[in-house]
């Protein structure tokens, strides 16, 4: 076969359309978090900083800023240490069930994430729990979990059991070997599934917007602000900080997920970069 099709040319043509129409938008975030103009429109007017320092002035959006930060440093600890919980049974040992429970802890990873908000939202008032910050860390923690147990499944696959036996044979107990030969090998995996997880729920709109009550978080305060002409400028400003916050933060997952890959020995199957 002949032409630009050749060799896997069109497919190379159609990946390199395919992100520029994902991350053009993204691109142009801080081409208009400098533009020294209100509307956010073609030709630029000039270089300014203003936005930038009307968004730290603002009040609101730093009571939302630490909400949205106490929200994703639990959600993503708990959902951690739960997916520790679920990766370690998967991957150890065999029960009844094992199949059911498994699929029942990545259901949030298919089911539409309104459905789960409303669902949550209808059992949290019916018996009588008030919607705060602790309601959206409970429903964060629910969609940050499969994500977390996904990571931590791979890590703890990829350990050499002779180390674990080898720890009960120099007399150490379960809980003495899993804390002193199996976390240091999985942390790694741990830490890049706390990174995941925060930057999830840091992300998360459907289920703050319907379980925060009166508390605003980031992203529902950006969506508050959409209403304003005058405020778009000071959130694209947000949203080119948070671009940038995220991909500091999955690089730092990546880098510690192939670092568990090579220090275990296993077979890299591919990552989040």
């Amino acid at each position: 076969m002949k032409g630009p099709f050749a060799k896997g040319g069109g497919l190379r043509a159609y990946a390199v359309f395919y992100l520029l129409f994902l991350y053009a938008p993204i691109l142009l975030l801080p081409l208009f978090a400098f533009n020294s103009g209100t509307v956010i429109a073609f030709p630029l007017k000039g270089f300014t900083t203003d936005w930038f320092a009307q968004m730290y002035g603002n009040a609101t959006l730093r009571r939302a800023l630490t909400n949205s930060l106490i929200i994703a440093v639990s959600s993503s600890i708990l959902a951690t240490c739960l997916g520790i919980f679920a990766a370690r049974a998967t991957t150890r040992f065999r029960y009844p069930g094992k199949g059911a429970i498994t699929s029942l802890i990545m259901l949030p990873l298919v089911l539409p994430e309104i459905i789960v908000s409303m669902s949550l939202l209808v059992v949290l008032l019916a018996i009588g729990i008030k919607l705060t910050v602790f309601t959206v860390i409970l429903g964060h923690t629910l969609i940050c979990m499969p994500y977390a147990t996904v990571i931590l499944t791979t890590a703890f696959n990829s350990l050499d059991r002779s180390l674990e036996e080898a720890a009960y044979d120099l007399g150490e107990s379960k809980v003495s070997a899993f804390r002193l030969v199996i976390l240091p090998l999985v942390m790694p995996g741990i830490v890049s599934s706390l990174l995941m997880s925060f930057t999830i729920s840091l992300d998360e709109f459907i289920i703050a917007f319907f379980l925060a009550g009166n508390e605003p978080t980031l992203p529902t305060y950006i969506f508050s602000q959409l209403r304003f002409p005058k405020s778009i400028p000071m959130i694209m400003a947000l949203g080119t900080v948070l671009v940038l916050f995220s991909i500091i933060l999955l690089t730092l997952a990546e880098y510690y997920r192939r670092r568990g890959v090579a220090r275990t020995g296993a077979k890299d199957s591919g990552g989040f970069l």
